[in-house]
């Protein structure tokens, strides 16, 4: 046990000290923080600038009531011009694009035959909103051609909003819904990231000594599998460390900007405002709204997902980790690991697939329980769905699988290892790694 944890700690101290290490730990929060504001703030320009859209209505059906401006979206009637000069018009000036509604015999017809030209390729939600526009007004005329009172249709329309509840009484919603989504989603790709990120340290590490034979005089102190293992542990130290600071600086970072860009800047910006129109500027700002998300995400198992995360971490992280180091114990350079990542990335990305595909659906449906038990798939998937509640029967099997599949595998990688580490000049095959399976000296 000494031997180990003298293992660990160099490892750990190896890779905390490294500057790359240091500088990803506190500049990666800024960074993600940042290319968040940046997404936001070009998808805010982007709204900014406003498409101006002519139409020509040869079917006299249409009127400027339903060609409405928006904020991005201009309309203009060219239908005195006709098709050919309104083309010509778009074509030599900054126009958008030109909507050409021809006339048809029937309604049918027509809302299969509208064109639209421009420059350029045009978004899919100006096309969408464009559609939306012309099946409204065709769907509203052949309901007057009916002898439908589209009043009495407008009246009777209503929107329910159905409150969900559990049998404990726990009340849910819409919201929550989202936020447990996007909680789990994060959780899930953020654990895949780092199990690729330093599962790949690992096996350079082992490269590393190996190439420069450093190997042969540590193997000569301690055992293959001690060795292997320190390495596992050492780096998962370091990856937890690194957590905890983003942790930290997130929580910094969320704090600041909720007060000096929450309520300071509402407060700095109204308080300019007559008396009159300070209350009006304030609910539009809807501060209510944030402190709902804001109760809403102390209402998730914040605790209960940290513990899993931690444990799903460390157990994903050292499984996966055994594998990376046996590749690396195999062979001699980095390139020749290609012909062995494959089979180790791929239930890691199949986990990520299959967690956006089915747990946002269903939680609890047979595909996404099945894989959160599953070792290989289970820390994606399963931390996907706490979230949304797992009974602990389900969690306590999920983890009892990972930990038993953990010892097997890295039992198993420590056979490679303990050959690998000295085998030199040759690119290994799975036959060669079939056989130092077998190997018993």
């Amino acid at each position: 046990m000494s031997k180990l944890k003298l293992i660990i700690h160099r490892e750990f101290i190896a890779k905390v000290r490294n500057k790359s290490f240091i500088m990803m730990t506190f500049l990666s929060p800024l960074l993600m923080v940042g290319m968040g504001a940046l997404v936001f703030f070009l998808m805010k320009k982007n709204d900014e600038k406003v498409k101006e859209i002519v139409y020509v209505d040869e079917s006299k059906l249409f009127t400027k009531d339903d060609f409405k401006d928006t904020k991005t979206i201009h309309y203009q009637d060219f239908t005195a011009l006709g098709v050919d000069e309104t083309k010509k018009k778009v074509e030599e000036g900054n126009y958008y694009g030109a909507l050409i509604i021809p006339k048809q015999d029937s309604l049918e017809l027509l809302a299969k035959s509208i064109e639209f030209y421009s420059k350029d390729s045009p978004g899919m939600s100006v096309i969408s909103s464009l559609e939306n526009k012309i099946e409204s007004k065709i769907r509203n005329e052949k309901l007057n051609n009916f002898g439908i009172d589209l009043e009495k249709i407008k009246a009777s329309r209503i929107q329910s909003d159905i409150k969900m509840f559990n049998f404990s009484g726990e009340e849910s919603s819409k919201l929550i819904n989202g936020l447990k989504i996007g909680v789990g989603a994060i959780a899930g790709y953020l654990l895949m990231m780092f199990v690729m990120i330093y599962g790949t340290s690992v096996m350079r590490s082992v490269i590393e000594e190996k190439t420069s034979r450093i190997i042969e005089i540590i193997v000569s102190s301690v055992k293959p599998f001690q060795l292997m293992l320190g390495k596992i542990l050492g780096n998962a130290s370091a990856g937890l460390l690194q957590f905890f600071i983003w942790g930290v600086l997130l929580t910094i970072i969320w704090f600041v900007a909720s007060t000096v860009f929450g309520i300071d800047m509402v407060e700095m910006q109204t308080s300019k405002l007559p008396a009159e129109q300070l209350e009006a500027a304030k609910k539009a700002v809807d501060i209510d709204k944030f402190q709902l998300i804001i109760q809403e995400i102390l209402r998730l198992p914040i605790l209960k997902m940290f513990v899993l995360f931690i444990f799903y971490f460390l157990g994903g992280f050292m499984l996966y980790s055994s594998l990376f180091a046996a590749v690396g114990a195999a062979v001699d350079n980095e390139t020749d690991t290609q012909q062995f990542m494959l089979p180790i990335m791929a239930p890691l990305v199949l986990g990520v697939y299959v967690g956006f595909a089915t747990v946002i659906n269903d939680p609890h449906g047979s595909i996404a329980v099945l894989f959160s038990h599953i070792p290989f798939t289970s820390p994606i998937v399963m931390l996907m769905r706490v979230p949304f509640g797992v009974s602990w029967y389900e969690l306590l099997i999920s983890m009892a699988l990972l930990i038993v599949t953990f010892v097997f595998m890295v039992w198993l990688a420590a056979k490679i290892y303990r050959v690998g580490i000295l085998m030199y000049g040759k690119k290994p095959t799975y036959k060669d790694l079939y056989k130092w399976l077998k190997y018993k000296g």
